[in-house]
Order: C-alpha cells, then sequence, then structure tokens
C-alpha cells in the first residue's frame, strides 16, 4: 500500500523501527521514539545500498517521492548517488561560505563580538549569496570582482573595500589549510577606486605604508624633525599633541608619555604607553633637546615648539602630497589597521583620545584599558618595523600568534 500524509500521521511507534514502504525501494522508517526517516534502497555494482533522504515532515512525501526520481535517474546514467552525495558533501565543506566561517571561528576569539558580527554580516549580505556555495579553490579574481563591484554599484565603496580585504583573509586561511593554491584577490590590486579622500589624508594600504617609513628613514632634514617622523605612527596623537610635547611628561624608565589635560582636545589627561622602539627613539632625542622644555622645540628658539607645518613640510620633502599623506593621517592609519585586524574598539578609541568624558563619574580614568593599550603598542610597532623591512606583513595582533588569516 503507498504511503499517504494521513497513514504517515496515523502511525503508533513499536517497540522495534519498522519499514513502511512507498515503491520503487523508498520507505519510512519508524523508529521507537517517533522519529519518521525517509530511506531508499538500490543496487549498484551488483551490490545492495542504502541512501537516507530525510526526515519528515521536514522531507514531505512529495519531496521523498521526487528524491527518489533523482537517484533512479542518477542510477541510469550509471552515477552511484552515495559517492555523489559525498563528493558534494566534501565540496561543500570547502566552499567559500564553509571556510569564511571556519576562518571567524578561528581568529574570531580574537576580536571583539562586534567586530566579528559586522564581518560576518558584511560576508552574509555582500558575499555568501553570490559565491559562498563555489569550493573555495576554484574561485577567480573575477568573480570576487564582480561581487565587490555589486557593492560599489550600490554607493558603498568603503564596504567594497573591507569586503575584498576579508575575502582576501579568508582565501589566506584556505591556503594556509590546504583548500586552496592561492589568494585571488592580491590580482585585483587597484580594481576598485579609492574610498573617498577624507579631509587628512592618510595611507592605509599596508602595501604601502612599508614605502612611506623607509622614505621617512631616509629623510635628509634635522635630526629633530626627523625623530618627530619616526615618533608619529608609533604614538598616532594628534599633530599639535605631538609637536608640543614635553621632557617633563615622558617618563622613559616606566615607558608613559602623560600628556596634561590642557593640552588635549577633549581637555582631558591622556596617557600614551611608549613601546621599545618608541623609547629608544626619545633616549637618543633626549641627548640633544632634554631634559627638560620641548621634546620638539623650535628651529629658531627653544622655548617654543617646532610649526604647526613642520611635519606636513617634510612630508612633502619626501614627495608626498596632501592629497597622499598628513601629520594628521597617521592616526587614520593606525585607526583603520588595528580596528581591522580586531583590537578591541574601546581601547583604540581611548587611545586616540576620541571618547567624552563620562559626566557621571568624578574624574576622566584616563588609564582605562592601559593592559591591553600597552599590548597593541608594542604589537603596532612591531608590526611597522616589519612592514618597513618588508620581511613578512602580518596584521599586528596577530604578530603574536601564527597567521593562518
Amino acid at each position: 500500500m503507498l504511503l499517504t500524509d494521513t497513514r504517515i500521521k496515523a502511525l503508533v511507534p513499536q517497540a522495534k523501527p519498522k519499514k513502511f514502504f512507498d515503491g520503487g525501494g523508498l520507505y519510512l522508517l519508524l523508529n521507537p521514539n517517533g522519529s519518521r526517516w525517509w530511506r531508499i534502497k538500490y543496487r549498484f555494482g551488483g551490490k545492495e545500498q542504502l541512501l537516507s533522504l530525510g526526515i519528515y515532515p521536514e522531507i514531505s512525501l512529495k519531496r521523498a517521492r521526487e528524491r527518489r526520481i533523482e537517484v533512479r535517474q542518477l542510477l541510469a546514467n550509471g552515477i552511484d548517488p552515495s559517492v555523489k552525495r559525498q563528493a558534494e558533501k566534501s565540496a561543500l565543506e570547502d566552499s567559500f561560505e564553509a571556510v569564511a566561517r571556519e576562518w571567524l571561528g578561528e581568529f574570531g576569539p580574537r576580536w571583539t563580538s562586534q567586530h566579528k558580527h559586522r564581518i560576518l554580516r558584511r560576508l552574509e549580505i555582500h558575499i555568501f549569496r553570490w559565491i559562498g556555495r563555489r569550493p573555495v579553490g576554484d574561485l577567480s579574481a573575477q568573480e570576487v570582482l564582480n561581487c565587490v563591484r555589486r557593492i560599489k554599484e550600490g554607493g558603498a565603496l568603503d564596504t567594497a573595500h573591507r569586503a575584498l580585504q576579508n575575502c582576501g583573509s579568508v582565501f589566506r586561511y584556505a591556503v594556509a589549510t590546504k583548500r586552496a593554491e592561492r589568494d585571488p584577490t592580491r590580482d585585483l590590486q587597484g580594481a576598485l577606486p579609492p574610498s573617498k579622500v577624507e579631509h587628512h589624508a592618510s595611507i592605509t594600504d599596508p602595501t604601502k605604508i612599508g614605502p612611506l617609513l623607509r622614505a621617512i628613514d631616509g629623510y635628509e632634514g634635522t635630526f629633530t624633525v626627523k625623530t618627530a617622523l619616526k615618533l608619529a605612527p608609533l604614538v598616532f596623537v594628534r599633530p599639535v599633541e605631538l609637536r608640543t610635547a614635553k621632557w617633563e611628561d615622558i617618563d622613559l624608565k616606566k615607558a608613559e608619555w602623560k600628556i596634561p589635560a590642557e593640552r588635549m582636545k577633549m581637555r582631558e589627561k591622556h596617557v600614551v604607553p611608549l613601546s621599545a622602539q618608541a623609547v629608544a627613539l626619545l633616549t637618543e632625542l633626549h641627548q640633544l633637546t632634554g631634559p627638560e622644555g620641548f621634546v620638539f622645540p623650535g628651529l629658531r628658539t627653544s622655548a617654543r615648539p617646532m610649526s604647526e607645518n613642520t611635519v606636513n613640510g617634510a612630508l612633502r620633502r619626501l614627495g608626498y602630497t596632501q592629497e597622499e599623506m598628513t601629520g594628521h593621517g597617521f592616526r587614520s592609519m593606525a585607526s583603520t589597521l588595528l580596528n581591522e585586524q580586531g583590537f578591541k574598539g574601546d581601547a583604540i578609541e581611548r587611545q586616540l583620545a576620541h571618547s567624552e568624558r563620562d559626566e557621571s563619574r568624578d574624574s576622566y580614568n584616563f588609564a582605562q584599558y592601559l593592559p591591553e593599550r600597552v599590548e597593541m603598542m608594542q604589537a603596532w610597532a612591531d608590526y611597522l618595523d616589519e612592514l618597513r623591512t618588508g620581511k613578512k606583513k602580518l596584521p599586528p595582533k596577530q604578530a603574536f600568534v601564527q597567521d593562518a588569516a
């Protein structure tokens, strides 16, 4: 007797599993716990095989019969349905979406939940729907470009750039886990127009930061200005805070620079953890401009700090236009890359001194997130060194672990 939905729903579980056949090898297996599984028996290569087709009612009677027809069609074409399913399962495990979710599971715990969620939503909305089921190792640069171009054409150029960066991380993880031979996004450098230049131009592309740092190393101006240029990316304070720095605020032994409230934009005291590289630069400069007064005194008199145009002028001498890089741009450089690499957003914002005072508190906690910021500043300095030397291009936070992204 052929099955019907009415008959299936009326079935009563027995002490042992029981089969109810529908013809053509298809049957419903009723288990003692009440679960109902679709199965199909078939022969291939002279041997009897068994294939699961899903659970009722998730797989309806109509759908189960459709799958029976699909199985018979495969057999007619000399294809073993079980082998085909295993191949599809293997391909699905190596799909771009599967690898991307695995990458997020691997590196996500090192990031803030908000950062991880933003990346996942970006991939789900703009990438997975187009290439998510494709084997990651088979994807071409053109297929990825088509995805990010759709984002750009929708008016979200910055999102397109970030999506492309995320895809690159997934591909590099796929290479590291032997699911792909190479990262096709490397062929897409320059394929998207640059994001709109903000008021303070900045270089945020790691491939361009190295040349900038090497150019600074070759600066032929005064030692004081050269040190200011080299220190700017390490501390990423506002240009006015850098040029008005005083030796009395810097503790080289503690590797700390405490900027008084009156010299801060937010009019709140600020602490800058100093990396080993920053301490080395300041230690050398201390012999020239210390032990008191301005760290970067003016050319004509030490009673005044260097001019507000000094750092920008030095960048122009190095060949960087105001549309390419500014003294203020070192802040954008650090903010962009540190956020992309998953450092705690609150710690980054505190280090940038963006957060305003909480009026519900008696005093401003200038040392908030300090342990994380100390680690972050040293990791950032080490990352800049790696970009400068060109030895390797690890993202800053992942300089402490093996990078597979």
